[in-house]
Parts: structure tokens; C-alpha cells; sequence
């Protein structure tokens, strides 16, 4: 569709709050490096954990970068329903340490209003004590909204992201290890990105999350928010997990683990194959992981590693190794257990 098309197209869905939309184009990063390094720490300490697994990867790029940090309140339920206090304290101190300049946190919460959610999950209350600023993407203005289309995206009317992270110096998101039941069969780093899309744009009636949440391509236009932009950091915190259910509530496992990298595709990979390995849904189990929707797709995109072949993970004490060569059998085609 050329620009002038898609222009029309938006002077007619968006209404008084019409904005020219970016215009992406299909794979819109460079090829996947060869390599992506996920850090994989065996722990049921969150704060040593997470230390721990951004010291594996050796990042040198945060001195003095304004950064903006994407935890998980989708609702205020307790980990892993939600990113924990403890672990979001242990991203923004790590930060701090490597030199980070202003730090910003914001969500959009799915179940639930947002400031309450971030108000039960202490938010504003860490960002006090931490020198970070939070944001409530609710209460931003249709000015803040940025409408991102593409050719062949599977998104009606496109997508909106805030102007606060798209315009960020960094961008860091910390995910939960869990499954989803409402349509998207896991929800870890590229899931966790639908936070950051707008539900609704002052000034515009459509529903963004509503198309989302109805359309059988779901899991595909999850994938799609991520061609929006590139994270610097990504921690997922697996200290416990739902292997079925989920995203609020579920089947909970203690599964013992923090992984950290810079590659959605690789970070979902692995946590689809720590799913696998304490018996998940039928859907999560099915096929290889990455005939999974929302990794096919975002490969397809070039948003990440196109094979595990691409991921190595790197370990730091012998628990942690034993533990990552299970989930590494499984990520290579190894059988998993049985759906739970």
C-alpha cells in the first residue's frame, strides 16, 4: 500500500486524534548476529539472580543512556502473575551500577486499571526510592501515541507505542515464565510487549486490544509489536512459572531460574523449552519451538535468532550448567514431558 493510501486509510479510523503513522517496513532489523547469548542462572534468589545473569552477558552500552524499563503488570497478581517487587528493584540497582543515566518505568495493564495495578505492585513507590520515573500509559495524551504500519501486518488499523519509549536512549523488559490461556499459548518476552500497545488513543474510538484479543492471527500480530523497536536488556524471571493457565493465574512450578539476553526470539525459545521440561499445555508442547506462531513469525520478521542452533547459553556455576543442559536437549528437538 503506498503512504498516501495508508494516510486516507488513517484520517478515517483515527478521527480527531489522527496522527500520521510510521511506516515500517517488513524485517525492519539487520539479520540476526550469528550467535545470541542467553545467560541462564539456577537460583531461588531473584536479587543475586538477576545480578548474576546481566554480569554473564558483559553488556558495556548503558553508561549515561536514558533507559526505559517494560515489567509485566498485566494485573497485580502475585509472581508469576507479575513481575516481582524484588526483581524489578534488582534491574533498576543493576542499572544504576553500569552507569545508566535517567531510568523510566511504564506499563499498560490488561486486567485491571493500570495505576491501581502499578500502585499494588509498588511501583511508584520503588521509582521514589530508586530515583525512577513511572509512567501510566492510560493517562497519556493522543500526542504521546505513535501509530506504527506496515506492509503484510496483520493489524487492521495498525498499532500505536508511547513517544516516551520509542523516543528512549534503551529500552529494558523484564517478562514472567508463564502460559496464557486467552489465545497467545505463552506469554514471556515478545508477549510481554503488548503492554506497551496502546488499548485505546484519547480521541479514538477503536480498540486496539479488542481487534487483538478476537483476531485468529493473535499470536502473529503479538510478534508483529516487536518490529517496533529493539530492546537493549531483557530478564525473565522463572523463579516460579505456570505451565498451564496463566497469564494471571495457574498451574505454579518452582522452576528456579533467571535468564537474561538481548534477543526476544532466543529468550522465548529457551523459556518455551523450560515449559516444556516441566510439562506444559498441549499447544506449547506441540511441534518445534520454533513452529511456535509467535516465534515463527517474528523470525520471519528478523526480529531475533532464526534456530537454536544460534543460541548458546552461558552459565556461571555447575547447578546452573546441569540445569541448562537439560533445557538445551529439549530446545534441539528433544522430546518433552507430557502436557500437564
Amino acid at each position: 500500500m503506498k503512504r498516501r493510501e495508508f494516510l486516507k486509510d488513517a484520517s478515517l479510523t483515527m478521527g480527531a486524534a489522527f496522527f500520521a503513522p510510521t511506516i515500517l517496513k517488513s524485517g525492519v532489523f539487520d539479520a540476526a548476529p550469528p550467535v545470541a547469548h542467553v545467560a541462564f542462572v539456577k537460583t531461588t534468589d531473584r536479587a543475586a539472580g538477576v545480578k548474576r545473569a546481566i554480569n554473564l552477558l558483559g553488556l558495556q552500552k548503558f553508561r549515561g543512556k536514558d533507559l526505559f524499563i517494560k515489567p509485566n503488570f498485566n494485573s497485580s497478581d502475585p509472581t508469576p502473575g507479575s513481575t516481582h517487587e524484588e526483581t524489578l528493584v534488582a534491574i533498576l540497582r543493576q542499572l544504576k551500577a553500569m552507569g545508566a543515566g535517567p531510568l523510566t518505568v511504564g506499563d499498560r495493564s490488561g486486567m485491571g486499571d493500570t495505576r491501581e495495578v502499578m500502585g499494588k505492585k509498588s511501583a511508584f513507590q520503588i521509582g521514589k526510592e530508586l530515583d525512577a520515573r513511572v509512567v501510566v500509559f492510560d493517562e497519556l495524551s493522543s500526542d504521546d501515541w505513535e501509530l506504527m504500519k506496515f506492509q503484510d501486518s496483520h493489524w487492521q488499523q495498525g498499532f500505536a507505542l508511547p513517544r516516551p519509549v520509542r523516543k528512549a536512549g534503551g529500552i529494558v523488559q523484564t517478562c514472567c515464565l508463564k502460559t496464557h490461556r486467552f489465545g497467545g499459548h505463552f506469554t514471556l518476552s515478545l508477549k510481554n510487549s503488548v503492554g506497551f500497545a496502546a488499548k485505546l488513543v484519547p480521541g479514538n474510538p477503536y480498540n486496539f486490544m479488542r481487534e487483538l484479543h478476537s483476531s485468529p492471527d493473535q499470536r502473529r500480530m503479538i510478534a508483529e509489536i516487536n518490529a517496533a523497536y529493539k530492546p537493549d536488556l531483557i530478564v525473565l524471571d522463572g523463579v516460579q512459572a505456570f505451565t498451564k493457565g496463566g497469564p494471571e493465574q495457574g498451574h505454579m512450578v518452582e522452576s528456579n531460574v533467571i535468564l537474561a539476553g538481548t534477543d526476544r526470539v532466543a529468550i522465548d525459545a529457551v523459556g518455551v523449552a523450560l515449559l516444556r521440561h516441566f510439562g506444559t499445555t498441549p499447544e506449547v508442547s506441540q511441534g518445534a519451538i520454533f513452529d511456535q506462531e509467535q516465534i515463527a513469525r517474528a523470525v520471519q520478521l528478523k526480529i531475533g535468532v532464526t534456530s537454536p542452533k544460534q543460541i548458546e547459553l552461558v552459565t556461571d556455576d555447575r547447578e546452573s550448567a546441569e540445569y541448562a543442559k537439560q533445557i538445551r536437549a529439549i530446545l534441539d528437538g528433544g522430546k518433552p514431558r507430557a502436557a500437564a
